[in-house]
């Protein structure tokens, strides 16, 4: 397998011959890997549509906004937005 790292990366990397860059690679892609095959099992006998995931994707990401709004409104000291 070839990678490809950004030019200030490649320099780090090969600054550092002491370090077994290729297990840490190894270690990340695995960790990956096995966090990927764990949402397929999860998901695997879900009845979701797709127009299922976009809702609850719009619903968490407007209560996400609405709490750092409110984070924000509180330590500026104003009244929370009711948006």
């Amino acid at each position: 397998m070839t990678l490809s790292l950004p030019e200030d990366v490649y320099k780090i990397v090969k600054s550092h011959k002491e370090v077994r860059w290729s297990e840490i690679a190894r270690r990340a892609i695995e960790d990956y890997a096995k966090k990927v095959a764990l949402l397929n099992a999860i998901t695997a006998q879900s009845e979701l549509t797709q127009e299922d995931i976009m809702a609850l994707d719009k619903k968490i990401k407007s209560g996400v906004q609405q709490h750092y709004k409110s984070k924000a409104a509180q330590s500026a000291g104003r009244k929370p937005d009711s948006s």
